[in-house]
């Protein structure tokens, strides 16, 4: 009879067969470096910024309606300074000088009364309603 020979794994060695082994440590070993599964995020809102322009002693608009969230931006237009403040004192610009301008974030639902301190006459109403919908 023919004696069978059986080749040796990996080269001629003789121990027992360890690729099973092998194979389920390369599994491990990728499934550590594999990046963590990502869900789903909610979308990012985008913030929306409404401008109001400082011209010739008014601000315009004058009014305006907003959503929560939303910033305002002033930008002084004269040829001479202006501040922005809130009746209620809740935020306050700089002077700002020509093309100078001032960012304000509304987070809260209301009526916010606004003025310019070097010049009171001018005023101006930001209205910040919920979101419809």
């Amino acid at each position: 009879m023919h004696k069978r020979t059986a080749l040796a794994p990996f080269g001629g060695a003789t121990k027992p067969d360890r690729a099973p082994l092998r194979i389920a440590v390369a599994w491990v070993l990728l499934m550590l470096m594999a990046p963590a599964p990502t869900h789903p995020q909610p979308a990012a809102a985008v913030e929306t910024e409404v401008e109001i322009t400082i011209d010739n002693f008014t601000f315009t608009p004058a009014v305006i309606t907003i959503e929560p969230g939303t910033i305002v931006k002033w930008l002084n237009r004269d040829d001479i300074p202006h501040m922005v403040v809130a009746k209620s004192l809740t935020f306050k610009s700089k002077a700002l000088d020509t093309d100078d301008s001032f960012l304000h974030k509304f987070n809260e639902v209301g009526e916010v009364d606004y003025f310019c301190s070097l010049h009171p006459h001018m005023t101006g109403r930001v209205i910040v309603r919920p979101r419809s919908g």
